[in-house]
């Protein structure tokens, strides 16, 4: 015997509502992620000394925009 299944309206509006649900919550997640990388970047050059920041050519005045290019590709 074969089991069919039909959609009613109401399954497809639910089933359209988790597919919605899962993007977001798969965006939010990678933009938590980023910005987790933005955040330990920051930290680690910021706890620098300004002779370790010279060491690798990086001027302090450029460490937020190294962080957000290490997170986001900028």
């Amino acid at each position: 015997m074969a089991v069919t299944r039909s959609n009613t309206g109401l399954d497809v509006v639910l089933d359209a509502g988790r597919t919605i649900f899962h993007q977001k919550r798969d965006q939010m997640r990678q933009a938590l992620a980023k910005r987790k990388v933005y955040r330990a970047t920051l930290f680690e050059l910021s706890t620098l000394s300004d002779h370790d920041l010279k060491d690798l050519g990086i001027p302090r005045s450029n460490i937020k925009r190294l962080a957000m290019e290490a997170a986001y590709d900028c």
